[in-house]
């Protein structure tokens, strides 16, 4: 059958793809994604490709005419699907875990085929209400009061930004809605503060608002990588004397680093007692304060002005789906409302007009998926399974406490382990850091180019440091077994080289 024969009427004629077309190309897709899901083991974690090896493939020209659809799935299947990082793997271990579940997926589909644009109630009715109820529904699972209210947005950097953004109307006088920041004499420069360990997107935000590099100012942490608050109160103090404006503080409960927990009660009475806005940063470990006995490590959230939570990190949801919680939602809507009169309506004040809340106009229909997963797995289901991530990461950790030739290098609250090899016949003074940091890059280098495992690195306290971070329902101890196996296979490797 050649080419122009597979090309259907629907292709032909003016309008979009019918029905029945849709239906039949559907079930494909549908087994392309399960038989995917199926055969993930199959592939390295990593492709083995150079830069440029996909583009140089693809057309540099989009087609003239239809193209039949069979050839662009065969053009996925070979082309797309076997070169890209596998995030689904089950031994994807590295950076945070970013996993789409199966109900997850469905819903991704359905929302995709409605299309919905939930900018405000009225073009968007049962979203907009949906998402309220999925935002109640993931607060009262995080532990979290009442007063919260809340929205999706794509990622914790926007969530970050738009909280930035509500501190800074929130400021007293300054009135940056209205006269800006530029030109303005007497105006104090704003100063914000953030941990060593906080993620670069608070320091783009910052960029963003206007607020710059300068006006950001880093706060030590203590030998387990918390922000250490008598620093923070002695930061705020020189600034005020030195004639800056503070105006937020930021803190991570789950660096990104070390997973390290800020303390948040502190840095709640240093806030209230100077007048800050505190934003805090739970991206990743958020998810833990599903489970009761992971609470203390968040006591204090609660009286935060603004949180984050990213679902599609710890919480096995489609990417992109960040949860922003606020407890005072009228400093987001003065912030950010601007309705022009083709956008009101007779409900305005009775219902949730999102978009008054952040950015976009536009926004996608995101509760749809968490709804889906969240009924599927039940609030016992996801927390049995968080809990089996920790249970995962204690075992890996204890592994690595065991052997004299590896050393934790921070503490282990969640599902992350930072860790090195650093053999016990090898001097532990700064002499050995350079020959050590290279070892453990030959380690990692050599364990993800086995393909079966894909870990990441940072570095803490200057020293260059493997992390695993689990987070996949679908992995299990054989394939955390596997890595540790591949891990001192590389460093038998490493040292001998």
């Amino acid at each position: 059958m050649n080419e122009e024969s597979r090309i259907t009427p629907a292709q032909r004629s003016l309008g979009d793809m019918d029905v029945d077309e849709f239906r039949e190309r559907a079930h494909r897709v549908a087994d392309q994604v399960a038989d995917y899901l199926e055969r993930l083991e199959s592939y390295p974690v990593l492709p083995a490709i150079e830069p440029g090896s996909i583009r140089s493939r693809l057309p540099a020209a989009p087609p003239r005419a239809p193209e039949p659809l069979e050839a662009a799935l065969e053009d996925y299947a070979e082309l797309i699907e076997p070169n890209i990082t596998h995030w689904q793997h089950p031994g994807f271990m590295a950076y945070f875990p970013s996993v789409a579940s199966g109900p997850g997926i469905l819903g991704e589909w359905l929302a995709a085929g409605l299309n919905s644009n939930v900018m405000f109630w009225r073009n968007a009715p049962a979203s907009t209400e949906l998402e309220e109820v999925v935002v109640s529904w993931l607060r009262q699972m995080l532990g979290l009061p009442d007063g919260f209210d809340g929205m999706f947005t794509d990622t914790a950097s926007v969530s970050s930004l738009l909280s930035l953004v509500a501190a800074r109307h929130a400021v007293p006088g300054l009135d940056s809605r209205g006269e800006g920041l530029a030109g303005r004499e007497g105006l104090k420069r704003l100063r914000m503060y953030i941990s060593t360990e906080a993620h670069a997107s608070i320091e783009k935000a910052a960029v963003v608002i206007g607020v710059g590099h300068a006006g950001v100012r880093r706060i030590p942490a203590d030998e387990e990588y918390r922000m250490i608050p008598r620093e923070l109160e002695r930061a705020i103090a020189e600034d005020r004397a030195e004639g800056w404006a503070p105006f937020c503080v930021v803190g991570t409960l789950g660096t990104t680093s070390s997973t390290s927990v800020d303390p948040a009660e502190a840095l709640a009475r240093i806030c209230e007692r100077e007048g800050l806005w505190l934003h805090l940063d739970a991206a990743y470990a958020g998810a833990a304060a599903i489970l009761p006995e992971m609470r203390g490590h968040f006591t204090g959230w609660e009286s935060a002005d603004s949180i984050v939570f990213n679902p599609h990190k710890w919480l096995f949801t489609p990417f992109d789906a960040s949860l922003l919680l606020f407890r005072d939602p009228s400093h987001f809507r003065d912030a950010f409302s601007l309705v022009p009169e083709y956008l009101r309506t007779s409900v305005a004040g009775e219902v949730h007009n999102f978009s008054e809340y952040g950015i976009q106009l536009g926004r996608r229909f995101r509760a749809l998926k968490l709804w889906m997963q969240i009924r599927y797995f039940g609030v016992d289901g996801i927390a049995a399974r968080l809990r089996e991530h920790c249970r995962m990461a204690g075992e890996f950790a204890s592994w690595i406490e065991a052997d004299p030739d590896w050393e934790l290098l921070a503490p282990v609250p969640f599902s992350t382990v930072c860790y090195r090899y650093h053999p016990s016949d090898v001097a532990g003074d700064g002499s050995v850091e350079g020959t050590l940091d290279r070892w453990n890059e030959a380690i990692l280098r050599h364990v993800n180019e086995t393909g079966r495992v894909f870990l990441s690195h940072t570095r803490l306290r200057d020293r260059f440091t493997i992390r695993i971070s689990l987070g996949n329902p679908r992995t299990t101890m054989d394939h955390v077994r596997r890595c540790w196996m591949l891990l001192r296979e590389a460093a038998a490797a490493a040292r001998s080289a």
